[in-house]
């Protein structure tokens, strides 16, 4: 499972795996993987420099990188003050009726929200860059398309690759003019903010778009075939997300949440708007189904609907208040079905591997299969 890019990067599987929790990071690279700590919960830099100060020392000298929540139109002098302020009373009615409804309890006085969507903001953003460039990261991704071009310059004078997430084509195009390395082409069935093509449509097209450029394939990949496939349509390796989400080394610090995605199919997710503004595929639940619906007040754009939503989210995940919790999660989740170690769902995906390519070659080979 080697690629040009998994051998310039020094990995010995070309899987990248994205996700929040420093340890699972940490286990992926150990693994052989490419490790990616998503940065967009870090508000504070300290809480990142402990963490990466974390993952060095327990990376045991294997290469990892970030992932940043970074606008490439940069909007001077905007603070979250300024946007909260945006915010309609009656989408603040909402969500207290809605919490109201299901009895959610306010969380203790002096608590604050424990999840903020504020690393879209230019300053946080940066912030966290400033913290990152000090360690030996090997790689810098943007899942808001491409970083401005002074990101991608300064990343490049360290030596840092830098990739952007891309829903079509055209985007991934976009990425290419900007100057960036890798382009993730992830598809409709990807947890998180993701576009309206399929993975199957979608990779192999980014691959002619931008070719030379390597490109990762993301959506609905979670098994060893999976990534034959993903091969196969000239991605030079995966990323993945959702499938760390149940592993051992994941803090979810929601026995419930975890019970639900255990028990989750691959058609009970949702496409919606109702966590950020944008449209972000996650658990569907009454949450999601009050937003959505015809007689609701309907989501705001980002970053006003993340920041309308933080308080209550966290409410609801602090008291797991089931009917209404979720998180971001793709497709896959239909395969997450035990909790294992990041070292498991590696020796599973590179059988799969194995036996996905040996059958390719027999059938190839003309022997049948």
């Amino acid at each position: 499972m080697q690629t040009e890019l998994s051998n310039q990067l020094g990995v010995e599987y070309a899987v990248f795996g994205f996700t929040p929790f420093p340890a699972v990071a940490a286990a992926i690279s150990r693994a052989g993987g490419f490790g990616v700590l998503g940065a967009v919960r870090y508000t504070d830099p300290d809480d990142l420099k402990r963490d990466l100060d974390w993952i060095e020392a327990h990376v045991d000298g294997r290469p990892y990188g970030l992932d940043v929540v970074m606008p490439a139109k940069k909007v001077e002098g905007v603070t979250e003050a300024d946007v909260e302020a945006m915010i309609p009373d009656g989408h603040r009615r909402f969500v207290r009726e809605t919490l109201a409804k299901y009895g959610v309890p306010e969380l203790p006085e002096g608590e604050a929200s424990g999840w903020r969507i504020t690393g879209w903001m230019e300053q946080v953003a940066r912030s966290q860059l400033d913290v990152a460039f000090d360690y030996p990261i090997r790689l810098l991704a943007n899942a808001l398309g491409s970083p401005p071009a002074d990101v991608v310059a300064r990343a490049h004078e360290r030596d840092v690759l830098v990739a952007a997430l891309a829903g079509s084509a055209r985007h991934a195009e976009k990425h290419r003019d900007a100057g960036i390395d890798i382009v993730v082409a992830q598809g409709y069935e990807a947890g998180g903010h993701t576009g309206e093509i399929a993975s199957m449509v979608l990779t192999p097209e980014v691959v002619d778009a931008v070719a030379p450029l390597p490109v990762l394939a993301a959506g609905g990949i979670g098994s060893g075939r999976q990534i034959a496939a993903a091969l196969a349509l000239g991605a030079q390796g995966v990323w993945l997300g959702s499938l760390w989400l149940t592993t051992a080394e994941a803090d979810l610090h929601s026995p419930a949440l975890t019970r639900k995605l255990l028990a989750a199919g691959s058609g009970d997710t949702v496409r919606s708007r109702a966590l950020t503004g944008k449209p972000a595929r996650q658990l569907r639940t009454d949450w999601t189904d009050a937003w959505d619906a015809a007689d609701g007040p309907g989501t705001l754009p980002m970053p006003l609907q993340g920041l309308l939503v933080a308080d209550a989210v966290s409410r609801i995940q602090k008291y797991e208040v089931d009917p209404l919790l979720g998180t971001p999660v793709g497709q896959i989740v239909g395969r997450m079905n035990e909790v294992r170690s990041v070292r498991a769902v590696f020796d599973d995906l590179t059988r799969g591997f194995e036996q996905a390519v040996d059958r390719v070659n027999r059938i190839a080979g003309g022997s049948g299969q």
